[in-house]
C-alpha cells in the first residue's frame, strides 16, 4: 500500500489545441456518485477491467490520487491462414492524478511510458438517464520522435491505442456502474 503524501496535485487546466485529441464518451445509467467512485478507485480497475493488467498507487495524495503505474493490454486480432488469431499489445505508463470531488472530475498527466506528457481528463455530467462520461486525451505525441510524434501521436497511438484502451475502460467501468445502480433500485 502506498503511503499517502502531501497536497493534491495541481495540474491546471486542461491544454486544449495540443496535435492529438481522443475523445471517448457514454451516457451511464447510473447516478453520478456510483460511475466517479468505480473511475476513482482505479487500483481496482484490473478486478473489473480484463484488459488491465495491473494498477498501483507509488504515493498518495490527500485528494485520492497520487503517483499511479498503469499497465493494460490492447487486444488485436491478426489474419493468419489459419483463422484469427489473438494479440494482446502491452502498455504501460506513470501518472500523476489529481481527483476534484466538487466538478467532478479525474485528471492524469503521463509522467512516464511512451506517452509521457499526455493529459487526460474524466469529467461527469448528470442528465435525465443518468451520467455523461467523458473521457478527453490531449498529447503532441513522444519528444523523441520530435519530427513525427505529433503525426505518430495523431494517426496510431490516439486512434488505435489510447482510444481502444479507454473505450474499453469506459464500458467496463459503465457495465458495473449500472449493475450496481440497478442492484441499488431494487
Amino acid at each position: 500500500m502506498a503511503k499517502r503524501i502531501g497536497r493534491a496535485f495541481d495540474l491546471g487546466p486542461m491544454p486544449y489545441g495540443r496535435s492529438m485529441q481522443t475523445v471517448d464518451e457514454q451516457i451511464v445509467r447510473a447516478p453520478v456518485a456510483t460511475i466517479f467512485e468505480l473511475a476513482r478507485q482505479v487500483e481496482d480497475w484490473p478486478r473489473y477491467l480484463p484488459h488491465y493488467r495491473y494498477v498501483r498507487f507509488r504515493t498518495r495524495r490527500s485528494d485520492g490520487g497520487g503517483l499511479v503505474e498503469m499497465s493494460a493490454n490492447r487486444p488485436f486480432q491478426v489474419k493468419t491462414p489459419r483463422g484469427r488469431l489473438r494479440v494482446n499489445w502491452r502498455t504501460w505508463w506513470l501518472s500523476e492524478m489529481a481527483v476534484d470531488e466538487k466538478r467532478p472530475s479525474i485528471r492524469f498527466r503521463h509522467v512516464g511510458g511512451i506517452t509521457k506528457e499526455m493529459d487526460v481528463e474524466w469529467s461527469f455530467s448528470p442528465t435525465s438517464d443518468g451520467t455523461h462520461v467523458r473521457i478527453v486525451h490531449l498529447w503532441d505525441g513522444p519528444r523523441r520522435f520530435h519530427r513525427i510524434g505529433g503525426l505518430a501521436a495523431r494517426y496510431l497511438i490516439g486512434p488505435v491505442f489510447i482510444h481502444g484502451i479507454a473505450s474499453r475502460t469506459l464500458a467496463g467501468l459503465a457495465a458495473v456502474a449500472e449493475r450496481e445502480a440497478g442492484n441499488q433500485q431494487q
